[in-house]
């Protein structure tokens, strides 16, 4: 019989801190080490509640730091769990963040050794391989890619993130409609107070960066700070166009011409 994977009493956060070596950076001017967040030659990263959320422009890194943090945690660069590799990367020329893992110390209590990486621009290779999986094994598909893709990726979400266990999520508001992200946010509420699951996830939803009781940090060319939901630029943009969708129209399409 198969040893039981061994649980933890303890609560998340597991994943506790993350900091750069410098001594393990190779070359400063080469991708990913030339992103703005390490211009310092300095980053740390400390988790202190189970729910972080992290915020930024395209091009600051964000997926980039995921991807680090996922392959920390075990997990392959395209997504997945444990032991997964749903996608060949043989004859990849692009640099993904896992090459980053490699520049990182980081500081577990404990180490958990379940969960999930979950990227919305690879949930199709991940649905097929969990599908081909399961038929080897003689079990039933999960079949996630029959339903609509936003009510593929709830279906998802509710059955793969109910154990203990860390979840990295890039960008999971890509195929929800509003009304799916509160069924996600009511999913994290429930993580959260099981004590038994830590969330790291990027997004750029206005709603999904105003989940409860979550410490959410904006990634610049400046850093990563804290920052309170309603003073990033996302939720900016979103208050003004719904103030006055006209005005904010009329400036924003024709700002640039002369």
């Amino acid at each position: 019989m198969a040893a039981r994977k061994q649980l933890t009493r303890l609560k998340a956060p597991y994943l506790r801190r993350i900091l750069l070596e410098p001594s393990r950076v190779a070359d400063w001017e080469q991708y990913p080490w030339n992103l703005p967040i390490f211009r310092d030659r300095q980053f740390e990263f400390e988790f202190a509640s189970a729910i972080t959320i992290i915020v930024g422009e395209n091009g600051t890194g964000k997926s980039t730091l995921l991807e680090a943090i996922g392959a920390l945690a075990g997990y392959d660069e395209a997504g997945g769990g444990k032991g997964y590799m749903p996608v060949d990367h043989s004859r990849a020329i692009d640099k993904s963040g896992a090459g980053l893992a490699s520049s990182f110390r980081c500081h577990w209590l404990p180490k958990v050794t379940a969960g999930w990486f979950f990227r919305a621009e690879s949930f199709y290779s991940v649905a097929r391989y969990l599908d081909e999986a399961a038929r080897e094994s003689g079990g039933a598909p999960p079949d996630f890619l029959s339903w609509s893709h936003g009510e593929g990726f709830i279906r998802f979400f509710e059955e793969r993130c109910r154990r203990q266990g860390i979840y990295v999520l890039d960008e999971p508001e890509s195929a929800l409609s509003p009304t799916r992200q509160i069924e996600l946010l009511k999913l994290f509420q429930r993580m959260e107070q099981s004590g038994t699951a830590q969330v790291i996830m990027a997004t750029h939803s206005p709603l999904l960066m105003a989940c409860p009781n979550a410490r959410l940090f904006r990634i610049s060319r400046f850093g990563l700070d804290l920052i309170d939901f309603q003073d990033t630029d996302h939720f900016r943009m979103m208050r003004d166009f719904c103030s006055d969708p006209a005005a904010f129209l009329a400036e924003a399409l024709y700002e640039d011409e002369p």
